[in-house]
């Protein structure tokens, strides 16, 4: 299934979602470089919220540009398979080995705003990440390291206790409905 079609597929879990479908469809269909950041304004990405087995921690780096705790992921930079690319930047962003999708199935999506900023000694305007959002899993005992240059650390971090850890207020409510969906999930028990 390719990207589109995933999209068009995906369920939205609220009136955000149903919005933000429509508009990174808009621009699946406007725009042949938005799976690369060749498009200036708004480009695809995907993030890993990763969960430990027993869904009481999520596994977060310490974001150097945004300087707060949240998930891993990245740009699609041409790759249209985002739930690879998730897994990949959690790997690459933490240093752990294994980690497998909960569901292979789109699990969020969201677009969210990027402040310009420095990056890699070269300023980056404004703009927007049309992301999609993965449910990842991992082992919460193997051993982890942060990606220097893009992370300062790695912890997990009690999945209901985010707010206390995230400096990206924005963020927040995006952890929320994440967290909100898993507990949705059929057979999914929660520990917290």
């Amino acid at each position: 299934m390719n990207l589109k079609e995933e999209i068009q597929n995906y369920i939205p879990f609220n009136e955000q979602e149903e919005a933000d479908k429509k508009l990174m469809l808009y621009y699946l269909n406007t725009f042949d470089d938005c799976l690369t950041r060749e498009n200036k304004i708004a480009h695809f990405t995907s993030s890993g919220f990763i969960v430990n087995k027993t869904r009481d921690k999520v596994l977060f780096i310490y974001h150097n540009i945004y300087n707060s705790w949240a998930w891993t992921g990245g740009h699609a930079d041409g790759e249209e398979d985002l739930l690879q690319v998730a897994i990949r930047e959690a790997k690459e962003e933490t240093g752990i080995e294994e980690v497998n999708p909960v569901t292979e199935k789109l699990f969020a999506l969201d677009i969210l705003p990027v402040s310009s900023h420095i990056k890699k000694g070269k300023f980056v305007s404004s703009h927007v990440h049309l992301n999609a959002t993965y449910l990842l899993e991992a082992d919460d005992d193997k051993i982890v390291r942060p990606k220097l240059d893009e992370n300062k650390a790695v912890n997990w971090l009690p999945i209901d206790h985010l707010e206390e850890y995230v400096s990206e207020k924005h963020m927040l409510s995006v952890y929320d409905k994440v967290i909100e969906k898993l507990k949705k999930l059929p057979n999914c028990e929660i520990h917290f």
